[in-house]
């Protein structure tokens, strides 16, 4: 395939729009048409939805992930001074103990996703991302899996607080909380979808929620939490997955995942 056609359908996806495209490319609007049309011929399918973003459909899909690894080889074949690496990391990892290993890979600048981490292989299926810390043990096609470990959740909440306060939530993708109680309908619920808020809004009584062990055990040691269950914790098991691509960045990337997983994770 043309990887002048790749790297522009890339860009498309990743910007948005073709105009977008277009500037990213230093090109004008209509050559990054004419050549997402020749790329399309060339395949025989649709591969971009042209609607605000645009988006790959289900064929692109399979394509934006083959052209985001011609391009990490071609960089780094070319001996690139850097090159860039997407990778989606559930919330409560990136802001524990995930976020120190992108200072062990050099030469690597780095595109962070954050999803729930029952969600964050969407975006390896999409090509989006290249790799994902997920509960999801299954590969995605295309991609290597090995487990990391597991984050212990505890039930915590400010000092005369139980479970029948309102219960914080990052998002609505967010379980973590119904599966810690068993939950089948949803109790009174505040949605928080970033850590620090989450975390303060705990530590304010807005509401219980589960915590990173790591992040709750110095509250429940100072008394400024306490556990709603005692005694009573959530595992959750957590696999790095990867582009099954002989890349060094990758390589690197993956090797300084392990090591960190194994000094923070059960």
């Amino acid at each position: 395939m043309d990887q002048v056609q790749l790297a522009t359908f890339q860009a498309v996806v990743e910007q948005g729009s073709f105009e977008a495209a277009a500037r990213a490319l230093h090109v004008t609007p209509s050559a990054v048409s004419q050549r997402i049309k020749a790329l399309e011929q060339t395949v025989g399918q649709v591969l971009i939805r042209r609607a605000k973003p645009c988006t790959a459909t289900t064929a692109g899909q399979g394509l934006l992930r083959f052209a985001g690894q011609v391009a990490l080889l071609e960089r780094e074949l070319l001996g690139a001074d850097t090159v860039r690496i997407s990778v989606v990391v559930n919330a409560d990892s990136l802001d524990s103990w995930f976020l120190p290993v992108l200072t062990s890979v050099p030469g690597v600048l780095f595109e962070i996703h954050t999803d729930d981490q029952e969600h964050t292989t969407e975006l390896l299926r999409s090509g989006t991302a290249m790799a994902a810390v997920t509960s999801e043990h299954v590969p995605v096609q295309g991609c290597r899996v090995e487990k990391l470990g597991v984050m212990r959740y505890l039930g915590v909440a400010a000092p005369g607080l139980d479970e029948s306060a309102p219960t914080l939530l990052y998002n609505r993708k967010d379980r973590l909380q119904h599966r810690f109680l068993g939950l089948t309908q949803d109790p009174p619920i505040h949605y928080l979808p970033a850590t620090a808020a989450f975390n303060r809004a705990l530590l304010m009584g807005l509401g219980w929620g589960v915590l990173f062990e790591h992040e709750a055990r110095p509250h429940l040691d100072a008394g400024r939490l306490v556990e709603i269950r005692p005694g009573r914790h959530l595992d959750i098991p957590l696999y790095w997955q990867c582009w099954r691509l002989s890349s060094p960045a990758l390589d690197t990337l993956t090797a300084a995942v392990r090591t960190a997983a194994a000094q923070h994770l059960r």
